[in-house]
């Protein structure tokens, strides 16, 4: 098992930190918020991870630990006026932050590098790092989706009206939505700028947020399952598909146009509701054939 992973740490990093960027879409999408700010996020707490370190002299366990404060806490920041908007308009209002962050990162090149990007980063963390903080960031989810949280966030998705009904505080759970999705965001940037030793402002642009995005709608946006196997298979595909690896948008642009026609719950959710399909039926015909092996008992 250690002989595998060291033989394909590389994939398996990218596959962990892009599982981390899943897991922070997911969790805004769990919660009925169409926010796409996680390349926004996770651009900020690299280059907060990076900066801190390279040129303040951090150590890169505190580097790390700021780049997940500073996606939280401007997770928070913009969690106060998107609440005031819904559906699409969300999206548009994340998307527009999203290029703000690219573009404050390509005009402040003394700070950041701008357009060269910020280089020389010290490689501080392998692929058990990454592993660590992902499966962390799963059990952190695992907890919250089987508490009251996620039953809050089911609730709030389904029908805002309702929770309002019931007494839920939406503003809160939205909020704690938004700042967990700014965590994780925050965590994978960190992670980014101390594997990949490089960063530039267009790696998390337009590009990376319909990555995350697409890991999630493939794999499903209501189990935690879903953003681990939409992670995975969209990591791995370019891998297998190499010829057309430089066309990674094309290719999971196609991808999700076919996931959304034959699977529109995503991977997991598609074969979780089929197989709960099956259960039900066939306790259905069970509970019908029943009282007639009853009956033909009684008349014997």
């Amino acid at each position: 098992m250690n002989d595998f992973i060291i033989a394909y740490e590389p994939l398996l990093t990218l596959m962990a930190i892009n599982c981390l960027l899943a897991f922070s879409q997911y969790v805004v999408l769990r919660a009925g918020v169409f926010s796409k700010a996680t390349a926004g996020l996770a651009g900020l707490g690299a280059y907060a991870a990076a900066i801190t370190n390279v040129t303040f002299g951090w150590p890169a366990p505190l580097s790390f630990l700021f780049a997940i404060v500073v996606g939280g806490v401007l997770a928070f920041l913009i969690s106060v006026p998107l609440q005031r908007l819904r559906g699409v308009f969300q999206a548009i209002a994340t998307l527009a932050f999203v290029q703000i962050v690219v573009a404050v990162l390509l005009l402040t090149e003394s700070l950041t590098g701008g357009a060269f990007g910020f280089n020389n980063i010290p490689k501080l963390v392998n692929v058990w790092h990454v592993l660590l903080v992902t499966a962390g960031a799963f059990y952190i989810l695992y907890a919250l989706n089987r508490s009251s949280v996620g039953r809050a966030f089911d609730t709030i998705r389904q029908d805002e009206t309702v929770a309002l009904a019931l007494g839920m505080s939406v503003s809160f759970y939205i909020g704690l939505a938004f700042v967990l999705s700014g965590i994780f965001a925050g965590a994978a940037g960190g992670l980014i700028a101390f594997y990949t030793r490089a960063l530039m402002p267009e790696q998390f642009g337009f590009p990376l947020l319909v990555s995350a995005l697409a890991f999630v709608v493939l794999g499903g946006r209501i189990s935690i399952y879903g953003p681990i196997v939409g992670s995975a298979v969209l990591t791995l595909l370019p891998e297998i598909a190499r010829p057309v690896a430089d066309q990674k948008l094309v290719l999971y642009g196609s991808i999700l146009v076919v996931a959304m026609i034959y699977m529109p719950d995503g991977i997991v959710d598609t074969l979780r509701n089929r197989r709960n399909s099956q259960i039900r039926a066939a306790k259905s015909a069970a509970a019908k054939t029943a009282p007639a092996a009853e009956a033909r008992e009684t008349q014997s």
